[in-house]
């Protein structure tokens, strides 16, 4: 039985507790909805703006040399963005659709439709298309951002029921290894008015960037959180859904895939 006395510090650690649990309630949602509003808000395409665009564009045009696939074949983009590298791999001579869950970023990217080249909204753990594809490109980093295992396995198993009998999957990820040699790190970018201050760990399974900077008065606090998976990884998440991992490349030109120092992991998929 505790003393009257005692009321205070028993209050004090009820509230400490309330605090604790509210925090670990807003960690759980930031790393199951991260993206939402960040993909969504002009901060995210003002600090990004700035992607070499000329690296992606001479990446695609190696990709579809190597890959020697048919013209007029139908090719999925699985987190298609505003659209440019789907409008390129049209031009390329295919059949194209392109799917993201950024409503700001489909309406942008329906500018550019025409016969061959159409783009939805959509979350790619749900995937429901009346179309099987020759080719799925899920291309700079656009996995892995979910906190479930289950959650990834759900998209390679959307993706796998949405392929034709001999159709391949190409997943362009980071080398995980090459980047935690480099962590934690921290950088700041100009762009425009805005200074962002951006700090990159790991942290629970995931690689966690801290983005933060101000805006008309107003502080701001994003993260990006994508999930630390090796190549075993991969193979293992293939094997579920019936597929393998039948090439792996370690940078945009195609070069083999070194772990320790590649900068990219990408990899192509078919069924077993």
């Amino acid at each position: 039985m505790f003393k009257v006395s005692e009321l205070p510090y028993f209050r004090a650690r009820i509230a400490d507790l309330s605090i604790l649990l509210k925090t670990l309630e807003t960690k759980k949602e930031s790393i199951d909805n991260w993206f939402t509003d960040w993909f969504d808000s002009d901060h995210y395409h003002l600090l990004y703006q700035h992607r070499n665009d000329a690296e992606a564009e001479a990446f695609i045009n190696r990709l579809f040399n190597k890959l020697n696939l048919e013209k007029g074949s139908k090719v999925l983009d699985l987190a298609c963005g505003k659209g440019r590298h789907a409008l390129q791999v049209y031009q390329l001579g295919y059949d194209v659709t392109g799917l993201d869950l950024s409503e700001e970023s489909i309406a942008h990217a329906k500018k550019f439709e025409e016969e061959g080249l159409r783009f939805v909204r959509g979350d790619m753990r749900q995937l429901s298309l009346d179309a099987k594809f020759d080719l799925t490109l899920n291309l700079f980093t656009s996995f892995g951002y979910f906190k479930e295992q289950e959650e990834d396995l759900k998209v390679l198993d959307g993706l796998s029921e949405h392929l034709e009998k001999d159709g391949m999957v190409l997943i362009d990820f980071l080398n995980v290894k090459k980047v935690e040699s480099d962590l934690p790190c921290s950088n700041t970018i100009q762009r425009e008015h805005i200074e962002f201050k951006t700090s990159k760990k790991l942290e629970d399974g995931f690689i966690v960037k801290d983005i933060i900077f101000e805006d008309k008065g107003k502080s701001h606090h994003f993260k990006e959180y994508v999930k630390y998976l090796k190549l075993s990884d991969f193979e293992n998440y293939f094997k579920k859904v019936g597929m393998k991992i039948k090439a792996v490349y370690g940078d945009y030109h195609l070069n083999p895939f070194e772990e320790d120092r590649s900068d990219r992991l990408i990899m192509i998929a078919k069924y077993a």
